[in-house]
């Protein structure tokens, strides 16, 4: 008789994972400090900074672009998550893929700030507010996860050079949402 109790049907605990290895996208198995791990696992941090940031925005203030952000990080995690053997067969699926609208996007939204010259003085403090130092932790959150995209072309996962850039734009418009969180 097994002393472990049967696993219950559907349960997130598929014990695959208790070797110290992940699947990717379709199936290869890599250790879990893999670096596409890694930048998989700094994406999803990044996301969640972003999930308290939407949670620390003041009562009036609208959500739709930081969770817009979100989904778009979902659709890069996807992208990152496919071992480089498996990009054509991602870059043929159905799976929703970041576009240059969405770096467009970005890009009008750091204009638009830019335009209301949010007020600052040097290099930024953290912390004026829950809301401005919300954004200030996703900010660096970015900059992580984009350091971790950047190396994964020396571990030889080549990916496609917009995700660099949606990374670095967001960075940006962090450091600009936060700025304008603290003055007013």
């Amino acid at each position: 008789m097994s002393s472990e109790s049967p696993r219950p049907p559907r349960s997130i605990a598929t014990r695959t994972g208790d070797d110290g290895t992940t699947s990717l996208l379709y199936g290869q198995r890599v250790p879990k400090d893999h670096p596409q791990v890694e930048a998989i696992g700094a994406l999803d941090e990044l996301n969640a900074a972003l999930g308290m940031a939407k949670a620390t925005l003041p009562a009036k203030a609208e959500a739709t672009e930081l969770t817009r952000i979100q989904q778009e990080l979902v659709a890069f995690m996807g992208e990152v998550a496919c071992a480089e053997a498996d990009a054509t067969r991602y870059a043929d699926s159905k799976f929703t893929k970041l576009d240059d609208q969405a770096l467009a996007r970005l890009d009008a939204s750091v204009a638009a700030i830019e335009a209301r010259q949010p007020k600052f003085d040097g290099w930024a403090t953290p912390g004026a507010n829950q809301h401005a130092a919300a954004l200030d932790l996703a900010r660096t959150a970015a900059r992580r996860a984009e350091r971790r995209i950047i190396g994964l072309a020396a571990q030889g996962r080549m990916l496609r050079p917009l995700l660099q850039r949606y990374l670095n734009r967001l960075s940006d418009l962090l450091w600009l949402l936060a700025r304008e969180a603290e003055s007013g």
